[in-house]
Protein backbone atom coordinates (compact mmCIF):
# COMPACT_ATOMS: atom_id res chain seq x y z
CA UNK A 1 0.00 0.00 0.00
CA UNK A 2 0.92 3.56 -0.45
CA UNK A 3 2.21 5.45 2.19
CA UNK A 4 -1.26 7.64 2.15
CA UNK A 5 -3.15 4.98 2.13
CA UNK A 6 -1.74 3.08 4.95
CA UNK A 7 -2.40 6.14 7.03
CA UNK A 8 -5.48 6.00 5.78
CA UNK A 9 -6.29 2.38 7.20
CA UNK A 10 -4.55 3.72 10.45
CA UNK A 11 -6.97 6.66 10.79
CA UNK A 12 -10.03 4.75 9.99
CA UNK A 13 -8.77 2.58 12.51
CA UNK A 14 -8.36 4.45 15.31
CA UNK A 15 -11.83 6.50 14.44
CA UNK A 16 -13.46 2.82 15.02
CA UNK A 17 -11.27 2.38 18.22
CA UNK A 18 -12.13 5.43 19.55
CA UNK A 19 -15.91 5.24 18.30
CA UNK A 20 -16.49 3.02 21.50
CA UNK A 21 -15.88 6.34 23.28
CA UNK A 22 -18.42 7.94 21.97
CA UNK A 23 -20.72 5.03 22.97
CA UNK A 24 -20.23 4.58 26.29
CA UNK A 25 -20.52 8.61 26.65
CA UNK A 26 -24.17 8.38 25.07
CA UNK A 27 -25.39 5.54 26.52
CA UNK A 28 -24.76 7.44 30.08
CA UNK A 29 -27.86 9.76 28.73
CA UNK A 30 -29.62 7.05 26.18
CA UNK A 31 -31.57 3.37 26.79
CA UNK A 32 -29.47 1.47 25.04
CA UNK A 33 -31.85 0.44 22.22
CA UNK A 34 -33.19 3.56 21.59
CA UNK A 35 -29.22 4.85 21.22
CA UNK A 36 -28.86 2.19 18.30
CA UNK A 37 -31.95 2.85 16.73
CA UNK A 38 -31.01 6.94 16.62
CA UNK A 39 -27.25 5.71 15.19
CA UNK A 40 -28.84 4.37 12.51
CA UNK A 41 -31.95 6.16 11.45
CA UNK A 42 -29.51 8.62 10.94
CA UNK A 43 -26.88 6.58 9.01
CA UNK A 44 -30.18 5.92 6.60
CA UNK A 45 -31.72 9.39 6.74
CA UNK A 46 -31.06 11.85 4.47
CA UNK A 47 -27.93 9.37 3.05
CA UNK A 48 -30.67 7.46 1.27
CA UNK A 49 -31.53 9.94 -1.02
CA UNK A 50 -27.94 10.05 -2.08
CA UNK A 51 -26.73 6.84 -2.30
CA UNK A 52 -28.17 4.45 -5.19
CA UNK A 53 -29.82 1.09 -3.71
CA UNK A 54 -27.61 -1.51 -4.00
CA UNK A 55 -27.93 -4.20 -6.50
CA UNK A 56 -28.85 -7.10 -4.21
CA UNK A 57 -32.35 -8.23 -3.27
CA UNK A 58 -34.08 -6.50 0.09
CA UNK A 59 -33.67 -9.81 1.61
CA UNK A 60 -30.24 -9.25 1.85
CA UNK A 61 -30.66 -6.19 2.48
CA UNK A 62 -33.34 -6.68 5.42
CA UNK A 63 -30.87 -9.93 6.58
CA UNK A 64 -27.72 -7.24 6.74
CA UNK A 65 -29.91 -4.84 8.44
CA UNK A 66 -31.21 -7.07 11.43
CA UNK A 67 -27.88 -9.52 11.66
CA UNK A 68 -24.80 -7.31 11.13
CA UNK A 69 -26.30 -3.77 12.23
CA UNK A 70 -29.52 -4.37 14.67
CA UNK A 71 -28.34 -7.85 16.47
CA UNK A 72 -24.38 -6.87 16.53
CA UNK A 73 -24.82 -3.55 17.74
CA UNK A 74 -28.33 -3.64 19.68
CA UNK A 75 -26.27 -6.47 22.08
CA UNK A 76 -23.03 -4.12 21.79
CA UNK A 77 -24.97 -1.37 23.19
CA UNK A 78 -27.02 -3.22 26.03
CA UNK A 79 -23.66 -4.99 26.91
CA UNK A 80 -21.78 -1.69 27.61
CA UNK A 81 -25.22 -0.53 29.32
CA UNK A 82 -24.60 -3.55 31.70
CA UNK A 83 -21.00 -2.85 32.06
CA UNK A 84 -19.24 -4.39 29.56
CA UNK A 85 -15.76 -1.94 29.48
CA UNK A 86 -15.32 0.51 26.57
CA UNK A 87 -11.85 -0.58 26.12
CA UNK A 88 -12.57 -4.86 26.01
CA UNK A 89 -15.67 -4.33 23.86
CA UNK A 90 -13.98 -3.85 20.54
CA UNK A 91 -11.73 -6.77 21.48
CA UNK A 92 -14.01 -9.32 22.27
CA UNK A 93 -16.00 -7.98 19.40
CA UNK A 94 -13.14 -9.62 16.87
CA UNK A 95 -14.49 -12.74 17.22
CA UNK A 96 -16.98 -12.35 14.71
CA UNK A 97 -14.40 -13.25 12.14
CA UNK A 98 -13.58 -16.48 14.05
CA UNK A 99 -17.53 -17.06 13.75
CA UNK A 100 -17.97 -16.25 10.32
CA UNK A 101 -15.14 -18.26 9.30
CA UNK A 102 -17.27 -21.37 10.59
CA UNK A 103 -21.09 -20.34 9.39
CA UNK A 104 -19.00 -19.92 5.98
CA UNK A 105 -17.40 -23.66 6.22
CA UNK A 106 -21.29 -24.79 7.24
CA UNK A 107 -23.50 -22.58 5.28
CA UNK A 108 -21.45 -22.04 2.36
CA UNK A 109 -19.41 -24.84 2.10
CA UNK A 110 -16.63 -22.38 2.02
CA UNK A 111 -13.60 -25.42 3.30
CA UNK A 112 -11.22 -23.09 5.58
CA UNK A 113 -7.42 -24.03 5.64
CA UNK A 114 -5.41 -25.46 8.24
CA UNK A 115 -4.17 -22.03 9.38
CA UNK A 116 -7.72 -20.46 9.83
CA UNK A 117 -8.76 -23.41 11.84
CA UNK A 118 -5.80 -22.96 14.02
CA UNK A 119 -6.85 -19.46 13.85
CA UNK A 120 -10.24 -20.21 15.22
CA UNK A 121 -9.31 -22.77 17.95
CA UNK A 122 -6.86 -19.97 18.99
CA UNK A 123 -9.40 -17.12 19.04
CA UNK A 124 -11.70 -19.73 21.30
CA UNK A 125 -8.78 -20.32 23.79
CA UNK A 126 -8.50 -16.67 23.93
CA UNK A 127 -11.99 -15.72 24.28
CA UNK A 128 -11.71 -18.20 27.30
CA UNK A 129 -8.90 -16.21 29.35
CA UNK A 130 -10.81 -13.40 28.75
CA UNK A 131 -13.90 -15.07 29.75
CA UNK A 132 -12.00 -16.16 33.29
CA UNK A 133 -10.34 -13.03 33.43
CA UNK A 134 -13.42 -10.85 33.42
CA UNK A 135 -15.31 -13.30 35.50
CA UNK A 136 -12.91 -13.30 38.64
CA UNK A 137 -14.14 -9.36 38.67
CA UNK A 138 -17.20 -8.83 36.98
CA UNK A 139 -20.22 -10.39 35.86
CA UNK A 140 -19.78 -12.49 33.01
CA UNK A 141 -23.40 -11.18 31.59
CA UNK A 142 -22.07 -8.41 29.26
CA UNK A 143 -18.90 -9.86 27.99
CA UNK A 144 -21.36 -12.94 26.55
CA UNK A 145 -23.45 -10.43 25.02
CA UNK A 146 -20.75 -9.70 22.97
CA UNK A 147 -19.80 -12.96 22.01
CA UNK A 148 -23.29 -13.28 21.00
CA UNK A 149 -22.79 -9.55 19.34
CA UNK A 150 -20.07 -11.14 17.09
CA UNK A 151 -21.98 -14.47 16.18
CA UNK A 152 -24.78 -11.94 14.55
CA UNK A 153 -22.26 -10.28 13.38
CA UNK A 154 -20.87 -13.13 11.53
CA UNK A 155 -24.32 -14.51 10.33
CA UNK A 156 -24.67 -10.85 8.73
CA UNK A 157 -21.13 -11.21 7.11
CA UNK A 158 -22.46 -14.91 5.58
CA UNK A 159 -25.85 -13.70 4.44
CA UNK A 160 -23.77 -10.55 2.86
CA UNK A 161 -21.95 -12.62 0.80
CA UNK A 162 -25.30 -12.89 -1.41
CA UNK A 163 -23.95 -8.92 -2.06
CA UNK A 164 -20.57 -9.63 -3.56
CA UNK A 165 -19.83 -6.60 -6.15
CA UNK A 166 -22.24 -3.96 -4.78
CA UNK A 167 -21.79 -0.98 -2.95
CA UNK A 168 -19.88 -1.33 0.58
CA UNK A 169 -21.92 2.77 1.56
CA UNK A 170 -25.02 1.49 -0.31
CA UNK A 171 -25.34 -1.51 1.62
CA UNK A 172 -24.38 0.33 4.99
CA UNK A 173 -26.84 2.81 4.41
CA UNK A 174 -29.62 0.97 2.83
CA UNK A 175 -29.78 -1.49 5.55
CA UNK A 176 -29.63 1.13 8.12
CA UNK A 177 -33.11 2.01 7.56
CA UNK A 178 -34.19 -1.80 8.56
CA UNK A 179 -32.87 -1.04 11.85
CA UNK A 180 -34.81 1.75 13.98
CA UNK A 181 -38.63 0.31 13.82
CA UNK A 182 -37.94 -3.27 15.48
CA UNK A 183 -35.01 -1.75 17.84
CA UNK A 184 -37.57 1.36 18.82
CA UNK A 185 -40.11 -1.79 18.97
CA UNK A 186 -37.96 -3.56 21.21
CA UNK A 187 -36.89 -0.53 23.42
CA UNK A 188 -40.50 0.86 24.14
CA UNK A 189 -40.99 -3.10 25.47
CA UNK A 190 -37.86 -3.16 27.68
CA UNK A 191 -38.18 0.44 28.55
CA UNK A 192 -41.99 1.03 28.33
CA UNK A 193 -43.47 3.99 25.21
CA UNK A 194 -42.90 6.86 27.96
CA UNK A 195 -38.94 6.58 28.28
CA UNK A 196 -38.67 6.47 24.34
CA UNK A 197 -40.18 9.22 24.14
CA UNK A 198 -38.51 11.02 26.86
CA UNK A 199 -34.92 9.92 26.02
CA UNK A 200 -35.46 11.60 22.53
CA UNK A 201 -37.25 14.24 23.17
CA UNK A 202 -34.41 15.39 25.78
CA UNK A 203 -31.03 14.58 24.34
CA UNK A 204 -28.08 15.81 25.83
CA UNK A 205 -25.40 17.83 24.45
CA UNK A 206 -22.82 14.83 24.80
CA UNK A 207 -25.72 12.52 23.57
CA UNK A 208 -25.99 14.55 20.27
CA UNK A 209 -22.08 14.72 19.71
CA UNK A 210 -21.77 10.83 20.63
CA UNK A 211 -24.06 10.03 17.74
CA UNK A 212 -22.53 12.48 15.52
CA UNK A 213 -19.62 10.69 15.98
CA UNK A 214 -20.83 7.08 15.44
CA UNK A 215 -22.74 8.15 12.55
CA UNK A 216 -20.75 10.40 10.60
CA UNK A 217 -17.21 9.24 11.51
CA UNK A 218 -17.56 6.05 12.87
CA UNK A 219 -20.37 5.02 10.24
CA UNK A 220 -19.95 7.12 6.76
CA UNK A 221 -16.50 8.40 7.10
CA UNK A 222 -14.90 5.30 8.30
CA UNK A 223 -16.87 2.98 5.44
CA UNK A 224 -15.79 5.33 2.71
CA UNK A 225 -12.25 5.46 3.61
CA UNK A 226 -12.53 1.74 3.95
CA UNK A 227 -14.16 0.45 1.19
CA UNK A 228 -11.92 2.80 -1.18
CA UNK A 229 -9.14 1.13 0.14
CA UNK A 230 -10.52 -2.34 -0.47
CA UNK A 231 -11.25 -1.04 -4.18
CA UNK A 232 -7.64 -0.62 -4.41
CA UNK A 233 -5.64 -2.97 -2.73
CA UNK A 234 -6.75 -7.06 -2.39
CA UNK A 235 -8.40 -7.61 1.04
CA UNK A 236 -5.69 -9.39 2.77
CA UNK A 237 -3.18 -5.91 2.31
CA UNK A 238 -6.17 -4.10 4.00
CA UNK A 239 -7.99 -6.24 6.37
CA UNK A 240 -5.01 -6.83 9.10
CA UNK A 241 -4.95 -2.90 9.98
CA UNK A 242 -8.69 -3.91 11.91
CA UNK A 243 -6.26 -5.56 14.45
CA UNK A 244 -5.34 -2.00 15.70
CA UNK A 245 -8.94 -1.14 16.30
CA UNK A 246 -9.13 -3.27 19.52
CA UNK A 247 -5.43 -1.59 21.04
CA UNK A 248 -6.66 1.32 19.98
CA UNK A 249 -9.95 1.28 22.18
CA UNK A 250 -8.37 -0.20 25.09
CA UNK A 251 -5.96 2.79 25.46
CA UNK A 252 -8.34 5.51 24.42
CA UNK A 253 -10.17 3.56 27.20
CA UNK A 254 -7.29 4.00 29.60
CA UNK A 255 -7.34 7.95 28.87
CA UNK A 256 -11.00 8.40 29.09
CA UNK A 257 -12.31 6.52 31.72
CA UNK A 258 -8.82 5.25 33.45
CA UNK A 259 -9.71 1.60 32.63
CA UNK A 260 -6.68 -1.08 33.10
CA UNK A 261 -8.00 -4.60 31.81
CA UNK A 262 -7.24 -7.29 33.83
CA UNK A 263 -3.79 -9.62 33.13
CA UNK A 264 -5.79 -12.49 32.24
CA UNK A 265 -7.60 -10.13 30.19
CA UNK A 266 -4.55 -9.04 28.49
CA UNK A 267 -3.00 -12.52 27.76
CA UNK A 268 -6.68 -13.66 26.49
CA UNK A 269 -6.44 -10.73 24.39
CA UNK A 270 -3.58 -11.22 22.45
CA UNK A 271 -4.86 -15.02 22.23
CA UNK A 272 -7.68 -14.04 20.75
CA UNK A 273 -5.97 -11.52 18.42
CA UNK A 274 -3.45 -14.17 17.19
CA UNK A 275 -5.80 -16.19 16.39
CA UNK A 276 -8.20 -13.81 13.99
CA UNK A 277 -4.55 -12.75 12.88
CA UNK A 278 -3.68 -16.56 11.77
CA UNK A 279 -7.21 -16.92 10.11
CA UNK A 280 -5.99 -13.86 7.58
CA UNK A 281 -2.66 -16.22 6.34
CA UNK A 282 -3.59 -17.97 3.15
CA UNK A 283 -1.65 -20.62 1.93
CA UNK A 284 -0.58 -19.68 -2.36
CA UNK A 285 -1.26 -23.36 -2.99
CA UNK A 286 -5.08 -22.68 -1.68
CA UNK A 287 -7.74 -21.42 -3.71
CA UNK A 288 -10.05 -21.27 -0.73
CA UNK A 289 -10.17 -17.85 0.99
CA UNK A 290 -10.77 -16.12 4.05
CA UNK A 291 -15.46 -15.47 3.43
CA UNK A 292 -15.12 -11.75 1.80
CA UNK A 293 -17.85 -10.20 3.98
CA UNK A 294 -15.98 -11.45 6.94
CA UNK A 295 -12.83 -9.00 5.74
CA UNK A 296 -14.77 -6.16 4.40
CA UNK A 297 -17.27 -5.36 6.66
CA UNK A 298 -15.35 -4.66 9.89
CA UNK A 299 -16.46 -1.73 11.20
CA UNK A 300 -17.78 -0.85 14.96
Amino acid sequence: MKPRHSALAVLVAVIWGVNFIAIELGLRDVPPLVFAALRFALVAVPAMLFVPKPAVPWRVIAGVGLFMSAGQFGLVYLAMHSGMPAGLAPLVLQSQMLFTILLAGAVLKERPTTAQLAGVGAGAVGLVLVAVGRGAVAPIGPLVLVVLAGFSWGIGNTISRAAKGASGLGIVVWSAAVVPVPMLALAAFVDRPGAVVGSLAHLTLPALLSTLFTVVLASLVGYTAWNSLLGKYPAAAVVPYTLLVPPVGMLAAWLAFGEVPQPLEIVGGAVLLTGVGTTLVRRRESRKRVPEAALADVSP
